[in-house]
């Protein structure tokens, strides 16, 4: 362990006095909720092995359904880190067991110390501000059973970035529950255009490879990502993404139409061929599931206006690519769902992989500019790394992060991208994993990854009465 605070005998006893304090004082808030039918609270768990004789784990389920898992290290050093975890599933329930394998996964936070609570989320499929709802009810949970914690952080990786930015955003206030927030990987440019690149493969696939849908098939808008009724699986899509363009065949055993036809989708998408498949997953499964399980069959897409480049023949790919327009409403109801304000009140520390195949490092360029038009950019921090993943980075540099940002919290001074790098090498001493920052990094602008398009009603261009009725929507639309 590197620069574990172990508190001293008196400050043990004075930490047990708060939580006993704490646990008293929202128990009868804590009551109240049982008997509306809320669950009993947290029960003890076995902990991930990373984590074996240096926690206490505990798993429940909340009052909407959501699974959870609770980590108390044995040197607590009184602070919590609230996780938001990426996807999003597409399950219909909550998943029992993701929030304790995202515990193993995070369990760097652990070994430094803090606290950690995440939720599995009520229900599978797309939400953001309903993921972020369950975030903020398992800080509660944690709240009613351990009492409050000296300084609270919220960390969202992938589209939990894009959670844990929107709990900032509606739960976070200067004397708020949150003290700061580290977003790693984070889906930042929100959701009325952070799948336009998926849009883009959706339609630039079935121009080349025609099988998705196939012409004797049920025919359907590719905006809807796959029919309602569809029984296809990830694996008949991979079958046809192989039949179509040979990803999984060595190059030379490729047959020369698929070869153009991967050469062409990869040039035009700009999306890498080692997360191709996963890419084309989410523009049919995700956007299936956005369209017919949240928005009632309305479309958020478009792509009219769009000029696709790079292939063999242009011309003939602007003509024959499938062309649609988005409902209005559609984007309005996603953006208010996923959207970022740049409204943000407490520190925010991002961490992103330059060459991260899945979200794009460009996301980190929108989510500055959305701060800096709402005057916040002074509450964000951006640090950049020279690695090729985007579900792991290096623990060393996780535990950077989680210094820095408890550091820029605690004295108010704010670091910067190049004293981050500098102060990693001390926890790679005990984690052997690699520091790999680039300090003189900075993001292109969004659209220089993904063509912009016109159109569509963003929030908060609803009114007042419309988001209010929104948010009421449960099992229909996106909000919780």
């Amino acid at each position: 362990m590197i620069r574990r605070s172990v508190p001293s005998a008196a400050r043990r006893r004075t930490t047990l006095s708060a939580v006993l304090a704490g646990a008293l004082a929202v128990g009868i808030l804590v009551g109240a909720s049982n008997a509306r039918g809320d669950s009993a609270g947290p029960s003890s768990a076995a902990c991930p092995a990373g984590l074996v004789g240096e926690a206490d784990c505990y798993t429940g389920r909340d009052a909407d359904g959501a699974h959870y898992a609770i980590a108390v290290p044995h040197d607590w050093n009184g602070s919590l880190v609230v996780h938001a975890h990426g996807g999003p599933d597409l399950g219909a329930a909550s998943d029992p067991g993701r929030g304790v394998e995202d515990l193993g996964r995070w369990s760097v936070m652990v070994k430094e110390g803090y606290a950690w609570a995440g939720s599995s989320y009520r229900r599978g499929g797309y939400g953001t501000r309903m993921a972020a709802a369950d975030t903020e009810n398992v800080r509660r949970v944690f709240v009613a059973r351990f009492g409050q914690p000296r300084r609270t952080y919220v960390h969202g990786q992938s589209w939990g970035g894009n959670v844990a930015a929107k709990v900032v955003e509606t739960y976070g206030t200067r004397s708020g529950p949150y003290d700061g927030a580290l977003l790693t990987n984070g889906v930042l440019a929100g959701g009325s255009r952070g799948y336009d690149y998926r849009v883009d493969l959706r339609v630039v696939y079935q121009y080349y490879c025609r099988n998705h849908p196939r012409p004797a098939e049920p025919q359907y808008p590719l905006w809807q990502g796959l029919r309602a009724d569809s029984t296809m699986t990830s694996a008949g899509l991979r079958a046809r993404l192989q039949e179509c363009t040979g990803p999984s065949s060595p190059p030379q055993e490729r047959t020369a139409l698929q070869q153009r036809n991967l050469d062409d989708i990869l040039a035009v998408t700009k999306i890498p061929e080692r997360t191709l498949e996963s890419h084309l997953r989410f523009a049919t499964f995700t956007f299936r599931d956005i369209v017919h399980g949240r928005l009632g069959g309305r479309n958020p897409f478009g792509n009219r206006g769009v000029r696709y480049s790079g292939s063999h023949d242009d011309v003939a790919l602007n003509a024959g690519v499938e062309r649609f327009a988005p409902d209005p409403t559609a984007v309005r109801d996603l953006s208010y769902d996923s959207d970022l304000t740049g409204e943000v009140p407490i520190p925010v520390l991002t961490l992103h992989a330059i060459d991260d195949p899945t979200a794009f490092v460009e996301h980190e360029a929108a989510y500055r500019a959305t701060l800096q038009g709402a005057g916040r950019d002074g509450a964000l921090v951006q640090t950049f790394t020279r690695e090729r993943e985007h579900s792991e980075l290096s623990d060393a540099e996780y535990a950077t992060s989680m210094a820095a940002l408890e550091a820029w919290v605690r004295t108010g001074e704010r670091p910067t991208a190049r004293s981050v790098a500098a102060s990693c090498a001390a926890f790679d001493r005990a984690y052997d994993t690699g520091c790999f920052y680039d300090p003189a990094f900075r993001p292109s602008p969004y659209a220089s990854r993904v063509e912009p398009r016109p159109g569509g009603l963003r929030w908060p261009a609803m009114t007042g009465a419309q988001e209010r009725a929104w948010s009421r929507i449960e099992g229909v639309g996106i909000a919780p």
